[in-house]
């Protein structure tokens, strides 16, 4: 209840779990130190208790409090005899061993019948047994009857009559000497034929205490042994009700009673102290009724009003408990008599409660529907303790590895459809998981699933050496590293190759480790990549170089002078120079051993690279030919006429002319189904190459759209408007714009893409790196110390480890080189193929 304070001297654990930062492990700490302590002096003992901190008792300050204990304060005056014997709550059961061992006495109790008893201290229990062996009113038969109240580790060899002689010199009747002993000691209660007076003497284990009628020692002995064995045993009746009492854990039971029991139980005891006092002997049994019968029901008024506080659980708890001697059902037991009662085994497997096994079986004797029910209606009646000891049961029921128990092959095929990360994070948690995990067939299939290769990973020069278990595993692992280098960066400087003196790189090409850049200062140039070192120079050109193509080791240039040359990069050879055009050779595609140049004098022309030889002439347009693709098969080129034409090169015939645009055409891309051009207009246009209609027209950008890159279905295009666009060209959807407070500030001049990245360069000299997916922008790759001032990025290539951009300026302010970043993974194995590959060019003499 709300504003209740916990006493954490008689608290149980379902209530101090509640506190704050307690829990049921440190609650069940507290009430064993508290047993095994005898209980708190104050709230600051609980730090006594391990895991109880002064935090936990700061954050609990205002709902718990120390109440002293009785048996506290009682230890402080010195230590006590238990106050009450062993009782039972079988009522027919008759003490045959309360008389003399002559047997008068046991003729005797037959004959009377056992009083209700109340709550007394042992000096009054012993008077009430001697009453009911025989009462005031009907006298024994014998002259003397003797009661011995004893305490487990008390011994008695004689009896002193000079030690009774000082307890009655002392004018108290025994039984507040009772409470003034130390353990160990005894009660001797006397009745007389000849006086009402029941003499109590107190005697400790060296002392010798004398009472009634002169007997010999080894009588006495015999007697107290017979008395003290008989009280020792569980078995004494002295209620009719189910009344069990543990005289070793009395402080405990008074502790749970309550304070309306105690104070009740003081006064008890105070009237039946003054009424001896006043009398001299034990108060008439007539008197002690009485006050039981008061004590009685206002503990039964009490458990009333608590009873209807009971929770459901509890009372069905209550109503499922019986006493273990007579089976007797507990439910309407007061609670002050179930704190009496002695505590039973533990329920376990070996000893079980009562009637577990009829419920049990009723319950398997029920269907489905009816378990169901049964269920529910238990879970609604358990607390909480209860409730997580079912989860603590049940969830391990379904944790099971149902992995381990499938066949290999199946355990794969669901293992394949986890993500390359969780699979990872599977093969952690066993050894078979792991073995599992690093399949390398399932690892070939992620692959494939990223479109991943050792081409494009170690590149077409370079394989690695498969020592690892999982070779693909090994691959794609290689490959989220880079892709992490490219996003996140790398501590290596740049390699600057500088060349082309101050001219401007018309055109730049990248394959394996060999770059090639050419300049309107009419050269190529053939890099390396690795050393940083131009490997030769390309001279025969009279004009500026504005168009190339490069496969392998063939590179194919075209210039103002109107010729084509092809050239062999690794000795620098001019192979043909193809003469036919009669203008500036403005754009080339290349495609195996054909490649398809256009020119300003508005012609295209189909060469074979290997003979040298024009194969073709496609005409058609009337202007200048500013862009061109070939796949082999079609021919598909636009032009300052504001058209886009489908060729077939073999007829020379003009299949399509794509009309739509309202300005010059600038940029084309061809994927062998879909056409898409870009124009000055500031449109998009996608065509489908059958039929020549046009699918969908991009809306979005401002200005020229200088570059277009596709691949499948995704178009990434770049604009003079400083945006870069990212299309579906299937629906025409535009899925990213690529802007906001990092974007370019000036017109995008090249651009390329990945799977997850879009590499972009601009005017305003920087080259930035997007997520294709997000639009999100990642860094910037390159920043030009000059941007803004005229420093330019002007063309970018791309592998999937490196990128190569060609910088300069128009106004002097950069100077003119090719910047290379690398993003690849060093590591020993690429170190060894590096080396192999020398010493083999070594002897082989190359």
């Amino acid at each position: 209840m709300a504003g209740k304070k916990i006493d954490i001297n008689t608290a149980t654990v379902s209530v101090l779990e509640n506190l704050a930062g307690v829990g049921q492990h440190r609650a069940e700490a507290i009430v064993k130190h508290r047993r095994e302590s005898g209980g708190f002096h104050s709230v600051i003992d609980l730090t006594q208790v391990p895991g109880i901190s002064p935090t936990i008792i700061e954050q609990n300050k205002g709902r718990i409090v120390c109440r002293p204990r009785a048996s506290l304060t009682k230890k402080k005056n010195g230590p006590r005899i238990q106050r009450r014997a062993t009782r039972q709550h079988c009522p027919d059961t008759v003490d045959n061993h309360l008389s003399e061992p002559s047997g008068s006495g046991t003729e005797c109790a037959s004959s009377h019948s056992s009083p209700t008893p109340c709550h007394f201290t042992r000096s009054q229990s012993a008077a009430l047994r001697l009453c009911q062996v025989c009462s005031s009113e009907t006298p024994p038969a014998e002259s003397t009857s003797s009661f011995i109240v004893t305490r487990s580790g008390g011994t008695s060899s004689r009896i002193s009559n000079g030690i009774r002689s000082q307890a009655e010199e002392s004018g108290n009747d025994g039984s507040d000497d009772i409470e003034e002993r130390s353990a160990g000691t005894c009660a001797l209660v006397t009745n007389n034929e000849n006086s009402a007076s029941s003499n109590i003497v107190v005697f400790g284990d060296d002392d010798m205490v004398a009472a009634g009628d002169e007997r010999s020692i080894s009588d006495r002995e015999s007697s107290h042994a017979d008395e003290e064995s008989v009280l020792s045993q569980p078995g004494e009746s002295l209620d009719e009700d189910c009344d069990n009492n543990d005289g070793g854990d009395y402080d405990e039971e008074e502790r749970e009673n309550g304070e309306d029991w105690k104070q009740s139980d003081r006064t008890t005891r105070s009237n039946c102290s003054s009424h001896r006092d006043e009398e001299g002997e034990t108060p008439p049994l007539s008197r002690l009724l009485h006050l039981k019968r008061r004590t009685t029901s206002t503990r039964d008024e009490k458990d009333e009003d608590r009873d209807s506080d009971m929770s459901p659980g509890k009372k069905l708890r209550m109503s499922l408990m019986s006493c273990h001697v007579c089976g007797q059902s507990l439910a309407k037991v007061p609670r002050w008599r179930l704190a009496q009662m002695p505590r039973g085994k533990i329920p376990s497997k070996e000893n079980p409660p009562p009637k577990m096994d009829d419920w049990l079986k009723t319950f398997q004797g029920w269907g489905n529907a009816e378990r169901m029910m049964a269920v529910d209606e238990l879970i609604n009646l358990c607390d909480p303790t209860q409730v997580r000891h079912m989860m603590q049961v049940i969830e391990p029921q379904f944790q099971r590895d149902f992995i381990s128990l499938l066949p290999k092959e199946l355990a794969l095929y669901v293992l394949s459809f986890l993500d390359p990360r969780d699979l990872l994070r599977a093969a952690q948690t066993c050894r078979y998981w792991r073995v599992l995990a690093e399949d390398n067939l399932l690892w070939r299939e992620k692959c494939r699933e990223e479109t991943i290769d050792e081409e494009m990973v170690y590149g077409s020069r370079m394989r690695r050496r498969h020592s690892a278990r999982s070779p693909y595993k090994s691959l794609f692992m290689r490959q989220s590293q880079i892709e992490y280098n490219w996003r996140t960066g790398i501590n290596r400087p740049p390699k600057c190759l500088k060349g082309h003196d101050d001219h401007v790189i018309t055109c730049l090409e990248f394959c394996g480790n060999r770059v090639v850049s050419g300049s309107d200062d009419n050269t190529l140039k053939v890099w390396s990549v690795t050393s940083g070192k131009c490997l030769r120079t390309l001279i025969g050109h009279t004009g500026g170089v504005w168009s190339s193509q490069m496969s392998g080791t063939v590179v194919i240039s075209g210039s103002t002078d109107r010729t084509l040359k092809v050239w062999n990069a690794e000795t620098g050879q001019c192979r043909h120079t193809l003469y036919g055009h009669s203008s500036t050779v403005r754009c080339m595609s290349l495609h195996d051993n054909q490649v398809v140049s256009g020119s300003r004098d508005a012609t295209l022309r189909v060469w074979d690279i290997d003979t040298g030889v024009c194969k073709h002439i496609l005409m058609g347009h009337v202007a200048a030919v500013r862009c061109v693709q070939f796949d082999g098969k079609r021919v598909v080129s636009g032009a300052y006429d504001y058209t886009v034409r489908v060729w077939d090169p073999e007829t020379e015939a003009c299949l399509h002319t794509l009309q739509g645009h309202s300005n010059r055409v600038y940029s084309l891309q061809f994927d062998g189904v879909h056409v898409v051009s870009g124009s000055l207009d500031t449109s998009i246009r996608v065509w489908d190459v059958e039929s020549g209609n046009c699918l969908h027209t991009l809306i979005g950008h401002q200005s020229l759209t200088s570059g277009l890159e596709l691949k499948n279905n995704i178009l990434v295009s770049g604009n003079a408007d400083s945006t870069v666009k990212v299309w579906d060209i299937t629906t025409g959807q535009c899925l990213q714009t690529l802007q906001g407070p990092n974007k370019h500030q000036s017109a995008v001049t090249c651009l390329q893409f990945s799977k997850k990245f879009v590499i972009t360069s601009s005017d305003d000299g920087t080259v930035k790196i997007w997520d294709l997916k997000t639009g999100e922008f990642l860094r910037n790759l390159v920043t030009l110390d000059s941007g803004g001032s005229g420093g330019v990025v002007w063309r970018l290539r791309c592998s999937n480890t490196r990128l190569v951009c060609a910088v300069g300026s128009r106004n002097g302010t950069e100077e003119t080189k090719l910047m290379v970043l690398d993003f690849d993974v060093e590591d020993k194995d690429r170190k060894y193929y590096c080396e192999q590959q020398m010493e083999r060019r070594h002897s082989t003499g190359l």
